[in-house]
């Protein structure tokens, strides 16, 4: 638990409440929240206009531990890749325009601050 005595996950779900709050201002739909599947999950799957979104959501309390958006590394990168490889191919979508889209939220005692990255990284395995 961090000082707040709010623990990791409930930092994460406070987070993921808040970054589709703002993906759904900015004009996405969501498809599916919390996608699993036997190579992992993914937080957010949306639809932005003709692209089909995979969305990474990243949460911090405070200052510490750098940007939240720092924490999707090449390793996590390639993992978000091969999870929407499995969801197009089991939702028989291969042809779809697709892209990866970091949402990072702090909370802070004042208030939030929600960064939308699009288009955040490429394909980190080949499709």
């Amino acid at each position: 638990m961090d000082p707040s005595g709010e623990t990791k996950i409930g930092v994460g779900k406070r987070g993921e409440e808040l970054a589709v709050r703002h993906l759904v201002e900015a004009g996405y739909r969501i498809i599916e929240r919390n996608y699993r599947c036997l190579l992992g999950e993914i937080d957010v799957v949306a639809r932005d206009g003709e692209s089909l979104v995979f969305v990474e959501v990243k949460s911090r309390r405070g200052r510490g531990f750098g940007d939240p958006q720092e924490a999707v590394g090449p390793r996590k990168q390639e993992k978000i890749s091969k999870i929407a490889q499995y969801y197009l191919k089991e939702k028989r979508l291969q042809g779809v325009r697709a892209r990866f889209d970091v949402v990072a939220v702090r909370i802070m005692p004042g208030g939030s601050r929600i960064k939308l990255i699009q288009n955040a990284f490429e394909l980190a395995y080949g499709w």
